[in-house]
């Protein structure tokens, strides 16, 4: 009887996942548009040791929403972690073991920018002129705050033309200017900006490394 309950309990806990479906390159446009009709969630839960962050997905990032939904629900962060820090910068996650051979299109959206709580993927330099994001490594900002001066000088140094609240957001809370216009913003954090700020604030080795591992569980819900 017991060994009946067990699989009975093994069945529901594998019943949570979603089944995974592949992604390629090629196929990425139609799989994930797809999947994003069909998956409408746009709330993200990471859950810490030193608290919980909340997060709003975009609706006018598609791709990026649903491949961000799709990895969570087909349980891709399982074994992920905040693996680089960089205070005054952004906290970035994800599982290095796990590696996706596909690159999402850039999504850019003048509404969106890298203040902080931004939600933003991360993506490689090389060979990578149209700025495409990778798979499932991503990145909360955390920034710093400007002086109007310094607004000035980044916007010109990396050719932003800001609108009003951009600025206003920049002064107020901070961010990280030049990552605008080359990083695709995607999603905001609504709940938990004091644990960002703690993430932040943890020591580190070799310039951006945790000294002691920081893993998160990560769901999704629907707003």
């Amino acid at each position: 009887m017991k060994k009946f309950y067990l699989i009975i309990a093994l069945f529901v806990l594998l019943g949570c996942k979603e089944k995974a479906v592949p992604v390629t390159q090629e196929s990425l446009q139609t799989v994930l548009t797809k999947f994003g009709s069909e998956n409408p969630e746009n709330r993200v839960t990471i859950k810490t040791s030193f608290g919980t962050i909340k997060l709003r997905l975009y609706e006018d990032t598609p791709l990026h929403r649903a491949n961000f939904v799709k990895l969570i629900k087909e349980g891709h962060y399982e074994n992920a972690d905040f693996y680089r820090i960089v205070s005054e910068f952004m906290i970035q996650g994800g599982d290095l073991t796990n590696k996706l051979n596909y690159r999402i299109p850039a999504e850019f959206n003048s509404k969106y920018f890298h203040k902080k709580g931004a939600l933003s993927m991360a993506r490689t330099d090389e060979n990578n002129p149209k700025f495409q994001s990778s798979a499932a490594e991503f990145f909360i900002v955390h920034g710093q705050r400007y002086a109007d001066w310094d607004i000035d000088g980044e916007a010109r140094n990396n050719g932003l033309t800001l609108m009003p609240e951009q600025r206003a957001a920049y002064l107020k809370d901070g961010g990280y200017m030049s990552l605008d216009t080359r990083y695709t913003v995607f999603g905001e954090v609504v709940e938990g900006l004091e644990v960002v700020d703690k993430i932040a604030s943890q020591k580190i080795y070799n310039e951006d490394k945790p000294v002691q591992k920081i893993p998160f569980e990560i769901s999704v819900s629907k707003e």
